[in-house]
């Protein structure tokens, strides 16, 4: 995810929509992004919007028009963080999976020079786990970095929002030491660049040695 929209997150404020930025046979092609409501139903509930706004990016990114189809797949990218909180509380690995998948798509449309084939291997594989989030035979131990997991049982990273935030509140109002502000200084830097297992262990190295 980008940089700006993961210290936006990480700082909690509210995430806007992103307004135009569209060309008007974008905006044929299917409508902007709408806020979805979590739903409680099993595994992450309706993801049709997602869906639509992941089509619509495949049929644009076809074309060769990779800006075009970076903008459009930026109203998944924003509409995934404004609803990270419930649908991570509804399926933990389910969200994982599709975050996971989503972040190489994000990729290969922000690289340099996309590459087509990746681009479109990155986005048919974010359209099948949109519809499958969690395979059925995805199952293992889950991983720990000095005694702190840093994955689910399915071994997929844990989102790095989720220990630094741990990590803010174990530090609280306090100054922490050298190290420790460093490894979370780290954790950080590697947070926004969509590198969830490096963060994650920066993040739980901080925490042990805060615990001691």
């Amino acid at each position: 995810m980008t940089p700006t929209l993961r210290n936006l997150l990480l700082s909690a404020v509210l995430i806007a929509v992103p307004a135009g930025g569209f060309a008007l046979a974008e905006i044929m092609i299917s409508p902007a992004a709408q806020s979805v409501a979590a739903s409680v139903s099993p595994g992450l509930g309706d993801l049709s919007t997602f869906k639509t706004i992941v089509a619509d990016t495949q049929v644009i990114a076809a074309t060769g028009n990779f800006d075009a189809a970076e903008r459009r797949i930026t109203d998944l990218e924003t509409l995934w963080d404004q609803n990270a909180t419930a649908l991570r509380q509804v399926d933990q690995a389910a969200w994982n999976s599709v975050d996971a998948a989503a972040d190489e798509a994000f990729s290969a449309l922000r690289a340099p020079a996309p590459d087509k084939a990746s681009v479109e291997t990155a986005l048919s594989t974010l359209a099948t786990t949109l519809d499958a989030p969690v395979l059925a035979s995805a199952s293992g131990p889950v991983q720990f970095v000095s005694g702190i997991a840093v994955t689910d049982e399915t071994g997929r990273a844990l989102p790095c929002e989720e220990l630094i935030g741990q990590l803010r509140s174990a530090i609280g109002s306090t100054t922490p030491v050298a190290s420790v502000a460093d490894l979370q200084a780290k954790a950080l830097e590697r947070c926004n660049a969509d590198d969830d297992a490096h963060a994650d262990a920066f993040s739980a190295q901080a925490l042990a040695m805060m615990k001691g």
